[in-house]
């Protein structure tokens, strides 16, 4: 049985290949349970608030995006999204954090608990003025890490990749906080932690909210 190792930006993903075939049987069963319809996601859902929550990975990057679309089909009026992750695979990320860019609604989102690693990416598609945080929201951005194993040319192709990844993402956290290049590549290179109000002064959020009259 031959284990391969796929980066992700927040710990590693492990899939198990036997003869070339993947074995996705778990994620076939995830995605059955998704599909039994819930009554209260779906009144939820036209409140025109999403919930962002867990691990990011391809199968939460899916149902996300389907939301966005959802309700940008039915109007343009704003869209709030409640995030609270640890992060997970950097390429679901920033299939939210495009689509996010790509629909006409306007995104609000609030960081709530954590927002770690590929969540602070998907914070930062939208514009400063909509991000903001609760009081207890935790922030973290670092530089992506992986877990690639192989041979020594896939390794140096990888690594490759993953440094074209990192100066992505370092770019974007300048652009979108106002923050230097410099600064930012300097602060990614380990975990960099910040609470609500140093995540205001880093230009992550625009402000810390109590209630929703806040958000208005």
């Amino acid at each position: 049985m031959t284990v391969l190792y796929i980066a992700v930006f927040f710990g590693v993903k492990m899939i198990k290949k036997i003869d070339g075939i993947v074995l996705e049987d778990e994620k076939e069963e995830k995605k059955a349970e998704n599909a039994a319809p819930d009554p209260l996601a779906e009144k939820f859902l036209k409140t025109r608030q999403i919930l962002l929550s867990g691990e990011i990975c391809e199968e939460l990057a899916e149902k996300i995006i389907r939301q966005l679309l959802i309700l940008e089909a039915d109007n343009d009026k704003p869209i709030y999204i409640y995030i609270d992750s640890p992060g997970g695979d950097v390429y679901a990320g920033f299939a939210i954090f495009d689509t996010i860019r790509f629909i006409n609604a306007p995104v609000y989102i609030i960081g709530t608990g954590l927002i770690a690693s590929a969540a602070a990416l998907i914070l930062l598609s939208v514009p400063k003025e909509r991000r903001l945080g609760l009081p207890h929201s935790s922030y973290l951005i670092h530089q992506p890490s992986s877990g690639m194993k192989g041979v020594a040319t896939d390794i140096e192709i990888h690594a490759a990749e993953l440094a074209k990844t990192r100066t992505k993402i370092n770019e974007i956290i300048s652009e979108q906080t106002g923050t230097s290049l410099e600064k930012v590549s300097k602060d990614t290179d380990r975990d960099y932690w910040l609470n609500s109000e140093e995540a205001v002064q880093y230009g992550l959020i625009c402000k810390v909210i109590t209630n929703r009259k806040d958000l208005g």
